[in-house]
């Protein structure tokens, strides 16, 4: 994965019902630009509910048109899915199970940290990022911070119209 052509996703874990189409929709248009006119190959997301998920679907139904793409899954520890509903489980396996690498940033189960940790690493292997950012203080947030303080292009789709 060549740090150039790798973009990470972070947002919020809740997206608005009326805005969750129009989250999707910016998701797939900013996905498929850096694609397109960027050229890149490798997507990087954290595996959390909300718009992390949203984003793997979005890599997920683009590798049928693009099948050169990558999928990469950087999980911030082995029992991430433990108090999740059976559906979500659901999901978050079949998002597994599509995915062309899995990292777990840290060998055990949950510990202090873990989430910020991920997000860390995913910023470090990349220089994009497209977020879903709609509040000033918030871990996706701080994830943006860091990630623009080393330089990453960050796209914003809350911003976007």
């Amino acid at each position: 994965m060549e740090k150039e052509f790798t973009c990470f996703f972070t947002g919020h874990r809740a997206i608005a019902k009326a805005w969750l189409h129009s989250v999707a929709e910016l998701t797939e248009r900013e996905t498929e630009a850096l694609i397109n006119d960027k050229g890149v190959t490798d997507f990087i997301t954290g595996g959390a509910l909300g718009f992390d998920t949203l984003a793997a679907r979005t890599v997920i139904r683009l590798k049928d048109k693009y099948d050169f793409i990558k999928l990469h899954l950087y999980l911030p520890c082995y029992n991430q899915m433990k108090n999740w509903s059976a559906r979500d489980r659901y999901e978050g396996r079949m998002i597994m199970s599509y995915a062309d690498s899995i990292l777990y940033v840290t060998e055990d189960n949950y510990i202090t940290g873990c989430m910020q940790l991920r997000n860390r690493r995913m910023a470090d292997d990349a220089r994009w990022c497209v977020a879903y950012m709609t509040r000033p203080r918030s871990g996706t947030a701080y994830t943006v911070s860091y990630a623009e303080s080393k330089g990453d292009i960050v796209i914003n789709i809350a911003e976007l119209d």
